[in-house]
Parts: structure tokens; sequence; C-alpha cells
């Protein structure tokens, strides 16, 4: 095997697993970088990718791959649960979620909470093709506000229930590490309705193992039943993990042909990863994973 090697370090975006492994994508061409008051942000033209976002010097969404995550975070709960009418979106402001969302014909209502507005900004200048204008969609309801001060106080207070909650949050570190909590689970399970789920990602188990065991952990705290599933993510370098977690819906009872018969009855549009083979396998756990989670 060959590849052309980069000339040095200086043409390249380095993202760290953990303290002992990371990867590298080629940069191209920065056509947007600064500071918001939560966090740094950088917008690449890359060779690999397209257009991709990073936070904090870690990548977030590229135009070419969010298919891969987007797909897999929305359709593995909104498949199993029976018309799915409304969600809630904490973080996702790129606009991917809520696309993979309204691609449900069920679909009335989504609300999306971003704490940094500027994050929606990029989204509307550069990743286009990430969002498919869903940021405009007339059936989304745009907050920019804290999550945690939305799920805990916000909500509650209107006494609104969503078919679907999905954390769309950068990692477990710095403003978002009480969103991934015991006790803001359970915040987010009391929002639920009868058949409702929350889903979100967990991290890479063969580089933050610790991580992905303790946020399973926090989940079943909370939940009734909490079902992680894996798949490659290539722009974050790794197998990665998310979870549905809820008390009445199971997406692991469903087989294959019954989500591919769903996806054909709701006519599911340009789905370019997720299918009722892919659903299933996802929740076939190799014995390293089995006894990670066990």
């Amino acid at each position: 095997m060959s590849a052309q090697t980069p000339s040095a370090s200086g043409d390249l975006l380095l993202e760290w697993l953990n303290e002992d492994a990371g990867f590298f994508y080629r940069k191209g061409r920065l056509l947007d970088s600064g500071s918001s008051p939560y966090q740094q942000y950088e917008v690449w033209e890359t060779p690999q990718f397209g257009r991709l976002f990073r936070l904090d010097g870690c990548f977030m969404t590229s135009e070419r791959d969010e298919f891969f995550y987007h797909e897999n975070l929305i359709h593995v709960p909104a498949i199993a649960h029976p018309a799915p009418r409304s969600a809630l979106i904490i973080g996702g402001g790129d606009g991917g979620s809520a696309e993979e969302l309204f691609k449900h014909p069920s679909m009335a209502r989504v609300v999306l909470v971003e704490l940094d507005e500027r994050v929606i900004e990029i989204a509307r200048t550069h990743l286009q093709a990430v969002h498919n204008g869903a940021l405009d969609d007339p059936r989304l309801e745009l907050r920019v506000e804290d999550g945690l001060r939305y799920v805990r106080e916000l909500a509650p207070a209107s006494g609104e229930r969503f078919d679907l909650i999905v954390l769309d949050l950068t990692d477990p570190v710095g403003p978002a590490e009480a969103l991934y909590t015991p006790e803001f689970f359970r915040d987010c399970k009391a929002l639920l309705s009868e058949q409702g789920a929350m889903t979100l990602h967990i991290g890479a188990p063969v580089f933050q193992p610790a991580r992905v065991r303790q946020l399973v952990a926090n989940l079943r705290a909370a939940f009734a039943c909490v079902r992680p599933y894996f798949l490659y993510i290539p722009l974050y370098g790794s197998l990665w993990g998310m979870a549905c977690a809820s008390d009445r819906l199971d997406p692991a009872e469903l087989d294959a042909a019954q989500v591919d018969a769903r996806i054909a009855a709701r006519q599911l549009a340009r789905l370019q990863h997720y299918n009722g083979a892919v659903h299933c396998a996802q929740f076939a756990l190799p014995n390293h994973l089995r006894s990670l989670l066990a």
C-alpha cells in the first residue's frame, strides 16, 4: 500500500483520541475561523471531506461524511417509533440531525436548542450540504440558549412532551459535561412521551473505553432499556458508539425486514448508509464490547 505523504505536519489537521493515539487529515483551505463566547471554531475546504467544521480542535462534521453520524443517530430510534411527531435536539446547530428528522412524514415539530449562536451562523454560511435547508424548515423552532436550562426549567414549565430527544453534543468535557450525567438523563426522560426515546453518541470504545462504559452506566441509571450500538465514522477516525435509551421503545426488537418496510412506507429519501441490515448489525456486539459494557 502506498500513499502520498504530507510535506509537513503544518499541512495537517490533527485530533487526539487519547494521550497515545490520534489521526489527521490534510488541511486544504481555511474558510473561516475565530472564537465565540464558548469555543474556538474553524471551517476548512479539505481534499478528503470537502467542507469540514471543527470546534476547539475537534472534528464536528463534514459535508461528505456527515451521513454516517446523522443517519444513524436519528433513524435508529425514529424508525423504531411507530410515528414520531415531535423531537427535541440539544446541540446540533449544524442542522444535520434536524434534516434527518424531517425526512419522517409524521414529524410535525422539532425544537433545536443550541448554546452557541455562532455555530448556527456557520452552518447557514458554510454547511448547506449538511443541513440541506432544515434550519429554515417551518416545522423547526430554533432556540439559542442553554440546553440544561431548557430541559430542567423551560420545557417542564410548558408541559410539552417529545417523541424523540437527540443529544447532538460535543464530547462530555467542559460546558457539555453536565449534559451527560444520570441527573440530566432523568430530566430528559421526564420530557418524553410514553413511547419516547433519547439518542446520543457515547465515544470511541477502543480509545475511550472508560468514557463509553461510564456513559452507558449513566444511561442505565435513568432508563429501563439502553441499547448501545456501534459504527465506523470516517471523520472521527474510529469505531464510534451511540446509544438509544427509553423505558418502552427497544430498537433492537426490529428485524431487518421490518426496518426496510418502515423505510419504504415512510419514503425516506437519500439514505446513504442506514438500512435494515445496518440497523440490526449495529446491535451485534463483538465480545470485547460485551465485556466492556457488561
